[in-house]
């Protein structure tokens, strides 16, 4: 038992209590991570060192500060119009071509985790966008959910901005740079899957009964999606969005590095030049009642990792999951962080993507930790919370979440897998 003690009962207590606090108590999760690491600090012996929970509430500052500015972004545009317009544009241009109109679908459920790093947010923005027109070209209700919540998680996953990557580079210092490509690859295979094998085959079957191009209803909702026209001016967040942040990453010395938060909040203000009605200060009290959560998480993660350092539960991780087989390790990955994730998957992230990152050192960091962000991810499916898959059957009208849950399991399978396949292939990738 010398292995375990005093860190492995360290660990012990702190995952338990945060466990409880979550579970038993039904805290909010930023709360049940502070007082974790209070009850660590305390069973430890160290007290309840002020200093080092107040650092570690600003752990994590640039990524609340990034969070905040892209949620004024997403709901900007939310508020424009623009998200529906293009909705519904790429529906009348692509409904008799399934394909196309599949993948098309797909990217637009991705794209506000994508700008947020929150499942939740995309499920409540371009899922509820896009679930009438799902159920009208025949997506069976559970289906289209899953769709949605998967097609969530893929966006949260992908870049520009991913929260669990972010929280598991920050627990070893390294900066969240170079994580694009990795991300992509992670992301983009698995949503084309997962789009083929849930929208697909329903949209194939109602563009060979030609059905689609005569529907009135659907002809209707997507009259009442297109009432501001996309025109050029209306697109103009997103073309100085994709100028700030591609200027500074392909013309480094001509660009100005002003910043994702800056950049988002520029493209924001850009949104006053786009001709449509819409109140700006009702918008960012919005974007800022739903960042508030997540920056809340983030303080809590970073209390919490800092007391694990000074506890020495990270070592304890580490060198437990050194000490297993290799096969053992990565089940333990595919399995954990997802099971963890069903308080949390930025929780997981913190807890379990830490450690499994440090005792995969050795390989390629940025790939690593983008294969264990995406896995964590899954835990936004996991029940009690499931926050990115309940949000999702409420949008689409599902009274039984299991139901939904089990379409999902096979591509939670699949990605899981995938994941996995990255990690033991990242020191293959040219980054």
């Amino acid at each position: 038992m010398e292995w375990f003690w005093p860190e492995g009962f360290y660990t012990l207590v702190m995952v338990g209590v945060f466990a409880v606090a979550s579970f038993a108590f039904k805290q909010p999760i930023a709360v049940a991570l502070a007082i974790a690491a209070v009850i660590g600090a305390l069973v430890s012996g160290n007290g309840v060192p002020i200093d080092m929970l107040i650092e570690g509430s600003f752990g994590y500052l640039d990524t609340i500060l990034i969070i905040f500015a892209a949620m004024i972004f997403m709901k900007t545009v939310q508020h424009t119009g623009l998200m529906e317009s293009a909705a519904a544009w790429m529906i009348r241009r692509f409904r008799v071509l399934p394909f196309r109109l599949t993948m098309g679908i797909t990217a637009l459920l991705m794209l506000p985790g994508m700008i947020t790093g929150s499942s939740s947010a995309a499920v409540l923005t371009a899922g509820a966008i896009v679930t009438p027109t799902l159920l009208r070209l025949g997506v069976p209700p559970v289906k289209a959910a899953a769709a949605i919540a998967l097609a969530a998680i893929y966006g949260m996953t992908a870049p520009p901005i991913n929260i669990p990557a972010m929280i598991i580079g920050g627990g070893i210092d390294m900066p969240y740079v170079g994580f694009g490509i990795p991300l992509l690859i992670c992301t983009v295979p698995l949503a084309i899957f997962t789009g083929m094998l849930l929208i697909f085959p329903s949209l194939k079957l109602s563009a060979q009964a030609g059905s689609v191009a005569d529907d009135e209803e659907l002809e209707q909702e997507l009259t009442r999606m297109s009432r501001a026209p996309l025109t050029p001016r209306l697109m103009l967040p997103f073309f100085v969005l994709v100028v700030l942040l591609g200027g500074e990453r392909l013309f480094p010395q001509i660009a100005p590095s002003l910043g994702m938060p800056l950049a988002f909040l520029l493209a924001a203000a850009s949104g006053l030049l786009t001709g449509r009605q819409w109140k700006p200060f009702e918008a960012a009290t919005e974007a800022i009642q739903a960042a508030l959560p997540v920056a809340g998480i983030l303080v809590g993660v970073g209390m919490f990792i800092e007391i694990m350092t000074l506890t020495g539960v990270r070592g304890f991780f580490v060198v437990s999951a050194l000490a297993l087989p290799a096969w053992l390790l990565y089940v333990g990955i595919a399995t954990s962080l997802p099971l963890f994730g069903a308080v949390s998957a930025y929780g997981s992230a913190t807890v379990l993507g830490v450690p499994f990152l440090l005792a995969l050192l050795g390989q390629n960091e940025i790939v690593v930790g983008s294969a264990l962000s995406l896995i964590a991810g899954l835990g936004d499916l996991m029940p009690p919370t499931a926050l990115a898959g309940l949000f999702a059957a409420q949008v689409v009208g599902v009274q039984n979440y299991f139901s939904v849950l089990k379409v999902c399991l096979l591509p939670a399978v699949v990605t899981a897998i995938w994941g996995i396949l990255v990690i033991l292939g990242a020191n293959w990738y040219p980054f």
